[in-house]
This record gives C-alpha cells, structure tokens and sequence, in this order.
C-alpha cells in the first residue's frame, strides 16, 4: 500500500527530501501560490504549524504557477517572499504542477486519494490542501476556500 512517505520532492533548495522524514506525523500539503487572493492564508497556515508542530503537525508548502500564473517566481524568490511577508518556518518545496502529465507524483497520489466536489480529482486552484495522518494516509481533502482556521477543528483527531 502506497502512502506519503513513499515520495521525494524537492525542497526550494533544491535539495531530494524523503517524506519519510516527517514519518510519524501529520501532515497538511498545500499548493500555495505568491500572488493569489487566497496567498493570505499563509497566516493561518504557519500559526497552525507554530500551534500544532510540538504536537507531530509538519505543514508542507507546494509553490505551484498553473493557476493564472500567481508563482511566477524562482525559488530564492518564493523564499525571500515567504520569510519577509508571511514569516513562513515550515518546510517549502520547490514549485511543481499538481495537475495534468507533470503533476507531481505525490500529488497525483493524493487525489487519487481524495477527489475533490463532484468526485472530480483535478486541483482546482491554489491552496487546495491534504490532510495526511500520522501513518501517511490522507484523511481529507480541502478546497481553497477552507481556511487554515477552519481545518484546526480536524487536527485532533489526526494529532492525537
């Protein structure tokens, strides 16, 4: 059986991360996106990372451009953006697609998991997020739209 662990990605360093590293955690795998209307969640994403990551919560950030060209830039871009407006200390990625031939196979794994509105797979749009529990199986899928805020009523379940 296939689960999180089982995938790499690349951080904004460039650098293979094995997601086993965070074996034993949650996880919350976002696509997030730098010049997107929901770019403000990332607010909310690290004080839930700040909140929760004592208690096994790992936050992941996926820059990703498909969705109206709103992560135009370069890694050491999407990083100095992170840190300078949002103060972002959980791990980021660097950017990938989420949805057609290139997707990401972590990502093509994930909807395959847990389609989304109308049994659809495909992301919609940035911060589509994925709540992975500590045995590296997605519990729940969220659409743009579900703030941070909003997701912290779920946390317990997967963190205890």
């Amino acid at each position: 059986m296939t689960t999180a662990y089982d995938f790499t990605a690349q951080d904004l360093d460039g650098a293979d991360q094995r997601l086993d590293a965070f074996r034993g955690k949650a996880m919350l795998v976002v696509n997030v996106a730098s010049k997107c209307g929901f770019t403000p969640q990332y607010t909310g994403l690290e004080a839930l990372y700040r909140k929760h990551k004592d208690e096994g919560l790992e936050v992941l950030g996926f820059p990703c451009d498909q969705f109206g060209h709103q992560e135009p830039g370069n890694a050491d871009e999407i990083k100095n953006f992170c840190s300078l407006t949002y103060d972002v200390t959980f791990p980021m990625f660097g950017k990938i697609d989420v949805n057609g031939a290139k997707a990401h196979p972590l990502w093509k794994w994930m909807k395959q998991e847990k389609s989304g509105i109308l049994g659809l797979e495909g992301i919609k749009w940035n911060f589509t997020k994925f709540l992975i529990d500590r045995n590296g199986h997605v519990v729940k899928r969220y659409a743009p739209t579900d703030t941070p805020e909003k997701i912290e009523g779920d946390l317990a379940a997967v963190l205890k």
